[in-house]
């Protein structure tokens, strides 16, 4: 059977798109894996998002990435962090907002930068002029190597964190504090006007945080009464009374909270509120 031309043209065209096509889904690994880090901070998160390159016996800083140099903190695209609030880094002000995350390595200190322009390929289109924040920070040498690219967040609390970095032989940390006292305060008065008040939180606030306790105490007794039951509330109450200076009334409620315990076989506060009976007894 004879093809017309057309027909031949139209078969390879076929062909060709089928061939785009597998092409297109073809997967395959990436030789520095990518990493998303979503850590709760303050009332917001904070999102890290990098490529982690391996050290495969290579000398990388001062080698592969020279000292003295602006480098883009991982592999592939430039790292990106972004804060969903204001923090401070190393106590310099940065308003909420995606940057990018470079930095440049030194024998004794890193100069670590947040730039405007967080979408770009490596450090190569990299403009000081875009520079939010430069902080520097010390160098920390480390015994043993670490073989991938490594960062993460520790010493997490409610108002402050530390973003570490560890590649090969080199580290830093880099200081990051949140201010979240006077919105809490504001959520708290505000939402004290709706129906549904959040008086346990409340109370939890106000204790951990050297506020008002006798408003604390008030707040915990109302969310007693959702139920009378809980040895959770009978915790916190007790561990109230007790700061306020109220060891007979801390002790009472410490014993109902172990006997509400016992009751529904809740291991875990029965321990709870009888550390604190041996607390409220001293």
């Amino acid at each position: 059977m004879k093809l017309s031309i057309k027909s031949v043209m139209l078969f390879v065209a076929l062909l060709s798109a089928a061939d785009c096509a597998n092409a297109q889904e073809a997967k395959f690994p990436q030789p520095s894996s990518g990493q998303t880090i979503i850590q709760d901070f303050g009332l917001g998160k904070i999102t890290l998002i990098y490529s982690r390159p391996n050290v495969k016996g290579r000398k990388i800083f001062g080698g592969m990435e020279p000292l003295g140099t602006v480098w883009r903190n991982g592999a592939n695209a430039a790292t990106r962090i972004k804060f969903t609030d204001a923090v401070k880094i190393e106590g310099k002000d940065l308003a909420a907002g995606e940057y990018g995350l470079f930095s440049i390595p030194g024998k004794n200190e890193w100069t670590v930068i947040f730039s405007k322009t967080p979408d770009q390929w490596g450090a190569y289109t990299y403009k000081e002029s875009d520079d939010v924040l430069r902080v520097s920070v010390k160098t920390t040498a480390l015994k043993d190597k670490v073989e991938t690219l490594t960062m993460q967040f520790a010493a997490v609390t409610e108002t402050s964190a530390a973003l570490n970095m560890m590649w090969e032989n080199s580290a830093y940390t880099i200081n990051i504090t949140t201010s979240i006292d006077e919105k809490v305060m504001a959520n708290i008065a505000e939402a004290m006007k709706g129906e549904k008040k959040p008086y346990f939180n409340a109370a939890l606030y106000y204790f951990q945080n050297g506020k008002d306790l006798k408003q604390a105490l008030a707040w915990m007794t109302e969310a007693e009464k959702s139920d009378q039951k809980a040895p959770w509330f009978k915790l916190w109450k007790g561990r109230i009374q007790l700061k306020m200076g109220d060891k007979a009334a801390a002790a009472i409620t410490a014993q109902q909270g172990i006997e509400a315990a016992k009751a529904q076989n809740i291991d875990e506060y029965v321990r709870l509120n009888s550390e604190l009976l041996a607390q409220a007894k001293k």
